[in-house]
């Protein structure tokens, strides 16, 4: 959460202490709650309520002071309502109006194609690559605009003003295959080592490096907004096929100034760690066009994402330096660079405008940008009055303002997300810390422990919503990170500034601020690796109302703990535990993982992914499945730290894409993978994540067995690839090499490697993604005699129904086990192939009913357990 600390706050004054003024917090609530509803409505509606809201106020304001003004308070009051609520009405009105005027919207009704001069609004982005069936998808540009001149049909140009969003496809990236997540700014160098950024691709760099204002002209496939509500008139898709855009006018000079100062910054850090190079520019200018999907998906489980966000945090640590503690502006004792130089608080203020000017261009002018800004801005001036009950009517003037200002906003998670962090700093930390305080909490662990606490308490309901999910591990984490913050930023801002005049002492600058980078990183990871670090949670609104529930009854039991020492150290126990989750407590509490498990499918979906034991956290690794996360999560609630190999059966993304899950935070051997290089851009992905890592990398071949620990297995699939010819030798002679027996079948499947695996007495066939044409071959070459009734089949291609039956009766599974995705669109597993199994007296599992499954005992007692 926006869980800046308490301390930033400053501490009461006796003369702050007062009623809480609460008369504009209804007219911001009724603004808020009016934009959200009549955004999309039509334009009648819009305007009836502004002509009702006036109305009826200005009624009320007649009648206010008549025949007391005490009793003409209530009516000027409710009058303030409807005035915000009338105004709050036409500015949605016009706002939503602009998805309905110009020819856009008819032409995207139409799917038609257009040629348009858009002026791009916000820094482009790219989606997320994703797994569809054996292929990765690459990502996407997506850009924000406004189309200011479009080209109708018959040749004529029509001015307009229409929000549209424009999707480049920039064809197979270079980095495509990561997997990664959705990032925001120009496309930065990468240094030796760094683990691929999706967005590294030549076809993308020429529009991630657009900068607001910039004026394009396309030519795209108009389409109407998949959802209703959005703040788009239309999506248009432009192919890009590798072509720089059509620029038709520059940026304006103080967005070329802020791209120059934000390209300064990720110069100055190249030098720096993978995480703090990633991490810094981020901190300071919401710059996350280096942040890694492992990286990012820790911040997410930690609930340390705002931190990559610009918030208002960051405003008010910039100001905070030139005022110092804002509690202590108006008083003699003040500290902060204002007051050692002899500046008036009059010039102060002025200074500190302009810094708010600067900090909105530099990190662009977005509606996140300017709410971070005036809700960081008001809150931080309200403290320097001295007056901490003006707070909250700050903050409600902030947001009558900014709904006022982009209607949006009202609709917007963040947005919700920043008030009610702004909101809980304001009101609960402080009556929170004070508590903490009379129980002997020193002030400044109070104050951080009841801002993070509040702010938390407030925002996880929303955060549910948003991802099905809820941290265990947030607060901790965002205390232990807290102090870093404040330093990091400082560093980066100072590097930001003075990499335009020197360099070098940018990047000292960035080389002091990456140490505290390195920490957030290092804790968001930490606290992600946990096997507790969060539990599922109901994506939705009644979901929310039940964790809002629920914290509700853990505030009121925490309020009774603290007298019943014994009691308090028994739910820490129970906590730590939860989180940490021992093997063998978790063991105990869950089942899972089984005692004495051999293998495990992990449910990784439409994929493959297994683990076989090896001991002592010890697991040799066979797949990695499409996502990361899913993989990742697999192996940390078996407790495998150490992996000796990692074997790739081929090159298929739903195999493959897994992969940096696999790897993170993980002692990994080896990759072992097969001599088909194909597809070649998936192969290439693997390459760069073992030499990122410094991993061992080698193909498998036919007869090649191994050992590590309890654990043996042989090679029985592929055989090795044919040697070069001879010089002079002639094709079809005993002397040039003959093809490989996979050579010219159905693809990279027939490729997989194929191992037979022994452990405890059980054999497991492990088959990879075999067609027919291999599963064939396989049961007439030299390894088929050992293939013959074995305990386990791990069933070929997720149990399509294109299998070789001679194989399966050949092999004849006590147990077949099937990994696939749950509702997939390609008919996995096929009814025959199941049959065809049962009819061979196996019992046949699948991950997509069952979940993950786990083979235990040995080959006399042989069985298999879920989660």
């Amino acid at each position: 959460m926006h869980a800046a600390s308490g301390h930033r706050l400053g501490a009461a004054h006796p003369r702050q202490e007062g009623p809480v003024d609460l008369r504009l917090v209804a007219p911001a609530l009724a603004a808020w709650a009016t934009a959200a509803l009549t955004l999309d409505a039509p334009t009648g509606w819009a305007v009836g309520t502004v002509t009702v809201g006036l109305v009826v106020a200005g009624a009320l304001l007649l009648r206010a002071g008549r025949p007391s003004p005490a009793r003409g308070r209530p009516r000027a009051s409710v009058a303030a309502v409807l005035l915000c609520v009338a105004a709050s009405a036409a500015s949605a009105g016009l706002h939503g109006a602009d998805l309905r005027r110009g020819p856009v919207p008819e032409l995207a009704r139409q799917y038609a194609t257009v040629t348009a001069e858009v002026e791009v609004t916000a820094d482009p982005g790219l989606t997320r690559p994703r797994v569809r069936g054996n292929r990765a998808v690459p990502p996407t540009v997506l850009i924000e605009g406004d189309v200011r001149r479009v080209t109708e049909a018959g040749g004529r140009e029509v001015l307009t003003r229409t929000p549209v969003l424009m999707l480049v496809d920039v064809g197979g990236d270079e980095g495509s295959d990561q997997g990664g997540a959705r990032e925001q700014g120009p496309a930065p160098p990468r240094a030796p080592g760094d683990v691929p950024n999706p967005r590294a691709g030549p076809g993308s760099a020429h529009w991630l490096e657009l900068l607001p204002t910039t004026r394009l002209r396309v030519t795209a496939r108009a389409a109407p907004p998949r959802t209703r509500g959005d703040r788009v008139a239309a999506v248009l898709r432009v192919r890009g096929d590798g072509k720089a855009p059509d620029v038709v006018a520059g940026p304006s000079g103080a967005q070329r100034l802020a791209g120059r100062l934000r390209a300064g910054l990720r110069e100055a850090t190249d030098g720096l760690s993978a995480d703090a190079r990633a991490l810094l520019p981020g901190l300071v200018v919401g710059d996350t066009s280096r942040i890694t999907p492992e990286l990012e998906e820790a911040f997410k489980e930690t609930d340390l994402a705002h931190t990559l966000a610009v918030s208002g945090a960051n405003f008010t640590i910039v100001l905070a330096l030139l005022l110092g503690p804002p509690g202590l502006a108006q008083r003699s004792e003040r500290r902060g660079l204002a007051p050692r130089l002899g500046i008036s608080l009059r010039t102060t203020a002025l200074l500190g405008g302009m810094l708010a000017l600067a900090f909105v261009v530099v990190c662009r002018p977005d509606p996140s940008v300017l709410r971070a800004a005036a809700c960081g801005g008001v809150a931080l001036l309200a403290l320097a009055t001295g007056r901490r009950r003006s707070l909250l009517p700050a903050l409600a003037t902030a947001v009558l303002l900014l709904v006022l200002y982009d209607p949006w906003l009202a609709r917007s998670y963040g947005f919700l997300l920043s008030v009610l962090a702004t909101g809980a700093l304001l009101t609960l930390a402080p009556r929170w810390s004070a508590a903490l305080r009379r129980r002997g909490v020193p002030p400044r662990l109070a104050e951080a422990l009841a801002a993070a606490g509040a702010a938390q308490a407030l925002c996880a309901p929303v955060v549910a919503v948003l991802s099905a999910r809820v941290s265990l591990v947030a607060v901790p984490c965002n205390l232990l990170a807290e102090f870093a913050v404040a330093p990091a930023t400082v560093l980066g801002f100072a590097a930001l500034a003075t990499a335009p005049a020197a360099m070098p002492v940018a990047e000292g600058l960035a080389w002091c601020g990456g140490w505290p980078a390195e920490w957030i990183a290092a804790i968001a990871r930490t606290g992600a690796a946990l096997p507790g670090a969060g539990v599922d949670w109901p994506g939705s609104w009644a979901g929310a109302a039940l964790l809002a529930l629920a914290t509700l009854g853990v505030l009121f039991l925490g309020r009774r703990l603290p007298a019943r020492p014994w009691w308090c150290g028994a739910v820490a126990v129970v906590l730590v535990l939860a989180v940490v989750q021992p093997p063998p407590v978790a063991r105990v509490i869950k089942g899972w993982p089984p005692q004495g498990w051999r293998m495990v499918m992990c449910d990784v979906g439409q994929g493959d992914a297994l683990v076989l034991a090896a001991g002592g956290g010890t697991g040799v690794v066979v797949d990695a499945g499409p996502d990361p996360a899913l993989v990742d999560h697999c192996l940390i609630s078996l407790g495998v730290t150490r992996v000796p190999l990692v074997v790739l059966t081929h090159f298929h993304a739903d195999h493959v894409a897994g992969l940096p899950g696999v790897l993170r935070g993980r002692s990994v051997g080896a990759i072992e993978t097969t001599a088909l290089e194909e597809p070649a851009d998936l192969a290439g992905f693997v390459r760069r994540q073992a030499m990122a890592r410094r991993i061992p990398l080698r193909h498998a071949a036919a007869g090649e067995r191994r050992r590590t620990g309890p654990l043996s297995w042989q090679v029985v699939w592929p055989p090795p690839p044919p040697k070069p010819s001879p010089p002079g030798a002639v094709p079809g002679s005993p002397s040039s090499p003959q093809p490989a027996p996979w050579e010219g079948a159905e693809g990279p499947n027939d490729a997989s490697v194929t191992l037979l695996v022994r452990t405890a007495g059980l054999r497991l066939l492990l088959l990879g993604d075999l067609e027919p044409p291999a599963q064939q071959r396989l049961a007439s070459s030299p390894a088929a005699a050992a293939l013959e009734g074995v305990d386990v089949l791990k069933v070929a291609h997720h149990g399509s129904a294109h299998q070789d039956h001679g194989l399966m009766r050949k092999v004849a599974p006590r147990l077949a086990l099937i990994s696939c995705g749950e509702d997939n669109t390609y008919g996995h597993p096929a009814p025959a192939t199941v049959e065809v199994l049962r009819s061979g007296g196996a019992l046949v599992l699948r991950t997509d009913r069952d979940g993950p499954l786990a083979v235990t005992g040995t080959g006399g007692a042989l069985r298999v357990a879920g989660d």
